[in-house]
């Protein structure tokens, strides 16, 4: 990920307050996550990075207002997923064509250790895992991708707007097919 806040110089070495020092320790605690989020939901790398940014940015001033501090990490994603929808949106409104991602390019990545047999079966199951994501329902992927970068299920509700019996049931179904996807693999 290639996240890193920049200060200018005459800013960069002055004492910082405390919402800077949260809105910062956050940054690292969250940031690399809320990235991976956004890049599943189809955001390219520079978009992403740029939400993740806005993102931080509405955390500030979020924190610098005074405005509750309860449940920040699901209020980040829950602000990062509008933001990227929103970014998403623009892109498709100038009709922006995104670079694809290469899988030629991962093919040729070494795999740290390990035969070439236990590569290619590791390749072939990430793949049909892979396969299994990508055909859920968006809102069980959804639901998946967050749990998978940590959000209590009622973040995870906050963040789409469902109810937490939503999630459970999401989630159940999604975590259902890649079991059966793993059993049948």
């Amino acid at each position: 990920m290639s996240i890193e806040l920049v200060y200018p110089a005459d800013v960069s070495n002055r004492p910082r307050s405390a919402v800077e020092v949260e809105t910062l320790v956050l940054f690292d605690e969250v940031g690399p996550g809320l990235y991976r989020y956004l890049r599943s939901r189809g955001l390219a790398d520079d978009v992403a990075d740029d939400v993740v940014q806005e993102t931080f940015l509405a955390l500030f001033r979020h924190l610098s207002l005074g405005r509750p501090r309860d449940n920040l990490r699901g209020w980040i994603f829950e602000v990062g997923r509008r933001l990227g929808s929103k970014s998403r949106a623009q892109t498709v409104r100038r009709r922006t064509v995104e670079v694809p991602w290469a899988p030629a390019v991962a093919a040729t990545a070494v795999a740290p250790g390990g035969t070439p047999e236990t590569t290619i079966i590791a390749d072939q199951r990430y793949a049909r895992l892979q396969r299994v994501v990508a055909a859920l329902p968006d809102r069980d992927r959804q639901c998946l991708l967050l749990r998978a970068e940590g959000l209590r299920y009622r973040d995870i509700a906050q963040v789409l707007g469902v109810s937490l019996g939503g999630v459970a049931k999401a989630l159940s179904r999604a975590l259902g097919r890649i079991a059966t996807a793993e059993r049948e693999g």
